[in-house]
C-alpha cells in the first residue's frame, strides 16, 4: 500500500468517528502521522502513524492488518502501540520501547493528546486532569521529555 492508501484507508475506517473533543477522530490521526514526518520519521512510521488506533478502537481488524500490504515493520509498529484490554502501562510501554520504530509514533501520538489547545476543549476539567495525567505517566514511562507548556 501506498501512504496515500493507508490515509485513506485509515480514514475511511474511523469515518464517522470523534475524540473526546468532538472533532472527527480522522484530524487526530492526520495529526499524529505529521508529527512523525516532522519528528523524521520513514515512510513505515507515518503509515503506522495512520493506523495506530485503527485495531485498538476495532475499526480495522487484527486480521486486516496481518494480511495488509504492509511492511513487517508498519504492522509489528502498529501491533506494539496497540493497547490491549487490561494492560498494565508499564508492559504497554515496554512493548513499544521493544519495538523498532514505535516509540517516535508514540511520542507524536502523545504530543497531539496532550496538546493544552486539545485538552482544553474537553468539556470537564476533571477529564484534563485525568487525561493530562495520563500522558504525563505514559512519557516518564517511556523516557520522553514532559513538554514545556
Amino acid at each position: 500500500m501506498t501512504l496515500a492508501d493507508v490515509e485513506a484507508t485509515a480514514r475511511a475506517a474511523h469515518e464517522g468517528q470523534t475524540d473526546k473533543a468532538g472533532r472527527p477522530y480522522a484530524e487526530h490521526l492526520s495529526a499524529v502521522a505529521e508529527g512523525v514526518r516532522a519528528r523524521g520519521g520513514d515512510g513505515e512510521q507515518i503509515a503506522a502513524a495512520w493506523l495506530h488506533d485503527a485495531v485498538e478502537d476495532d475499526a480495522l481488524s487484527a486480521q486486516w492488518l496481518e494480511e495488509a500490504a504492509l511492511s513487517r515493520r508498519t504492522k509489528d509498529i502498529v501491533r506494539a502501540v496497540t493497547k490491549r484490554a487490561g494492560e498494565r502501562p508499564e508492559d504497554y510501554a515496554a512493548r513499544i520501547l521493544g519495538t523498532p520504530g514505535a516509540l517516535l509514533v508514540k511520542e507524536a501520538d502523545l504530543a497531539h493528546n496532550a496538546d493544552p489547545a486539545r485538552l482544553a476543549r474537553l468539556a470537564d476539567e476533571a477529564t484534563r486532569k485525568r487525561l493530562t495525567e495520563k500522558y504525563t505517566r505514559m512519557r516518564a514511562l517511556l523516557g520522553l521529555r514532559q513538554p514545556s507548556v
